[in-house]
């Protein structure tokens, strides 16, 4: 595996799976493969999850890690082409690029939807110049159409968890003051659009993913009813494609809580974290024994060991 932006990047499903499962009872057998190598971790947006599980996940590779946060510890970057560079950037990535290449053997990039444009957005702007001007892999630690590293984790967790072969998962909307990316949900559905799973996506009129990434999975506009025999709920806010961007709705009515879970078949409660405490879900909810978010987030440096074992083999 050359580089990691989504579940197409792969070998299959149930060979990440493997991989998986394998690293996460062995998280120190394959040192060797990243003796004497480097990761570059690039952060255009602030993590937690994702910078120490990635950071984690390396060192448990043998791998040296390096983390550099962009306009706090570098100079600004340019990122648009052809641009009279007159302003306050005075890098542009068509050097910065290449020149960070040179001093690690994998770079990590965390880039989010700006929401300013939505063509320059859904063609992944930031990472493609990093796939292709960087000379070494690259794995996407979330882009502004997908977060191909939580959604990996959220199918090991779903495999971990799950009492039946094949387990009614449904991602569902909740509210948020702000706006938000569609790149975890795209990516969740992308990911179990690959399993067997039975899927359901669930949110107000409005809020419809991108055709490309939706396909053809059963959209339920009834919350209450997309709920009814559930066996994973996964909470998620995302801003509107259709209306690029904007907040539709703040609607509380869609809050997760005990009444909705009371109607699923015992479900698992998921999210990729942070979380809106009584605002996405009830703190009855996310508290309660069937919650397992952080199982879920534990996972993440599960996930990001996997690829780079992938991505080491092949260097």
């Amino acid at each position: 595996m050359k580089n990691f932006i989504s579940v197409k990047d792969i070998p299959s499903l149930q060979y990440a799976l493997d991989v998986a499962f394998d690293v996460k009872e062995n998280p120190f057998a394959y040192q060797h493969l990243g003796k004497n190598k480097t990761m570059v971790l690039i952060f255009f947006n602030s993590s937690l999850r994702t910078r120490l599980s990635t950071q984690k996940a390396a060192m448990n590779m043998g791998m040296n890690t390096m983390v550099l946060n962009v306009n706090e510890d570098g100079w600004q970057l340019e990122s648009e082409l052809g641009v009279v560079m007159d302003g306050d950037k005075p890098e542009h990535l068509l050097e910065a690029i290449p020149v960070i290449g040179q001093y690690c053997d994998v770079i990590g990039v965390r880039s989010f939807a700006r929401f300013q444009n939505k063509e320059d957005d859904y063609s992944e702007k930031i990472i493609s110049q990093f796939v292709e001007y960087a000379g070494v892999p690259v794995v996407s630690m979330e882009g502004a159409t997908r977060h191909p590293l939580q959604s990996y984790a959220d199918l090991v967790t779903i495999e971990e968890f799950k009492q039946k072969e094949r387990p009614k998962v449904v991602l569902t909307w909740a509210p948020h003051p702000r706006a938000l990316p569609q790149a975890v949900a795209n990516s969740f559905v992308e990911w179990m659009r690959e399993t067997d799973y039975e899927l359901v996506v669930t949110h107000p009129e409005g809020y419809e993913l991108a055709p490309d990434f939706i396909g053809n999975v059963k959209v339920e506009y009834n919350q209450k009813e997309a709920f009814e025999g559930a066996d994973f709920i996964y909470a998620k806010n995302w801003a509107s494609y259709s209306s690029y961007g904007q907040i539709l709705s703040k609607d509380f009515s869609w809050t997760v809580n005990e009444e909705k879970m009371a109607l699923t078949n015992n479900a698992k409660f998921m999210h990729c974290l942070p979380v809106r405490r009584n605002v996405v879900v009830a703190d009855s909810v996310i508290d309660s024994k069937n919650s397992i978010v952080i199982q879920q987030a534990a996972n993440r440096e599960v996930t990001a060991q996997a690829v780079l074992k992938m991505i080491l083999e092949e260097l």
